[in-house]
């Protein structure tokens, strides 16, 4: 669920609901938003597949890892634009902003803010927790909590609402494709979530799960690879919209197993959450056969002996994050197992039940 600190819908946002340059006052802005592992459904989120698949949907669940903007703003005209990642920073000014359209340094960030033309100078710093290139919806992430900021800075202009719809098409001018939807609700909502894809409109649907259980049996592994994601997906987008009947068969068992998913972790039963893992993987490899590198799946094998019953491959595959269902009580081994592989790194995550934060000093 969102935040309790959007309701500054009081003397906060009367206070600030209109900034100028003139301002006396130094207002700071933090946002977070988690990344997600997705479980079940992938690809499908993607507009339009979901509409030739009556009944898709996308499971998924919000991590620890979190994407962070911070804005400060500045008594002057100045605009500084930081990622803190890619050890990049950037100055334009208010009467610039217009040109950030075409900014290639830091492409998201800038087009947010020509999205959003404040009217104040302010310094953003933004930052993500997760491995580059992991699969976990990182980029998805980060342009959910600079939206939360951005917004924050020009008064509360849209409702937040609008921010998914908002940071899919924003993002989607930035990788040039279309992009898929799940990770924004993810990185909106926190938890774990269901997805629903319909021809009038998209849902959220929050699912209870024991978090102690999930956190237990679930072991996430960067690989060492980033991924290319954009390619991914567009290939298959494409060839599914071309009218291929086995791609389309695929995208069918695609969204039974996001149904098959759901139901399985409502009813707690981790045999049947196997079960959908150990049978979407083969297809998932059918519909991209690129999904693994030769690493990836030396890496799935090692766990696969070590206890773990199911792997899933995240985000577009190709390299990033392998999420791994672990029998119970073989987390610590399927551990050790892969903190041997050089190059793979067990990340370390909780459960995140809270979405998108925003906070104002």
């Amino acid at each position: 669920m969102l935040s309790a600190e959007f309701s500054f819908h009081s003397a906060l946002s009367t206070q600030h609901s209109v900034l100028s340059t003139q301002h006396s006052f130094t207002m700071i802005i933090e946002t977070t938003a988690p990344t997600r592992v997705d479980l079940a459904g992938g690809t499908i989120d993607i507009w339009p597949l979901y509409l030739f698949h009556p009944g898709a949907s996308t499971v998924n669940f919000a991590i620890s890892l979190a994407a962070r903007c911070r804005i400060e703003t500045r008594d002057d005209n100045h605009i500084i634009l930081e990622s803190r990642d890619r050890q990049l920073t950037f100055e334009t000014s208010v009467g610039e902003v217009e040109n950030l359209v075409r900014e290639e340094r830091l492409e998201l960030i800038s087009k947010l803010v020509h999205f959003f033309k404040p009217e104040t100078g302010f310094h953003l710093v933004a930052e993500s927790t997760a491995p580059a290139g992991a699969g976990l919806g990182g980029s998805s992430a980060l342009t959910i909590a600079c939206i939360g900021a951005l917004n924050k800075l020009v008064g509360d202009r849209y409702d937040p609402r609008r921010f998914i719809i908002i940071a899919a098409n924003v993002e989607t001018t930035v990788i040039r494709v279309p992009a898929g939807f799940q990770d924004y609700y993810a990185a909106f909502h926190g938890g774990l979530s269901a997805i629903h894809f319909n021809a009038n409109g998209i849902r959220h649907e929050a699912l209870e799960i024991d978090a102690a259980a999930l956190e237990e049996r679930i072991v996430i592994c960067y690989t060492g690879e980033p991924r290319l994601s954009g390619i991914n997906n567009w290939e298959m987008t494409k060839t599914h919209i071309d009218g291929d009947k086995t791609i389309f068969d695929l995208f069918e068992n695609i969204r039974d197993s996001a149904r098959n998913m759901r139901v399985a972790l409502i009813e707690g039963d981790w045999r049947g959450v196997s079960d959908v893992m150990q049978r979407a993987y083969p297809n998932r490899k059918r519909l991209a056969p690129n999904i693994t590198t030769p690493h990836m799946e030396m890496l799935v094998e090692k766990a696969i002996r070590a206890g773990a019953e199911a792997a899933k491959v995240c985000g577009a595959g190709g390299g990033g994050c392998i999420a791994f269902l672990c029998a119970e009580g073989a987390k610590e081994s399927v551990t050790r197992a892969l903190a041997t592989e050089e190059g793979a790194q067990v990340l370390q995550w909780k459960f995140a039940r809270e979405g998108l934060t925003v906070s104002t000093s």
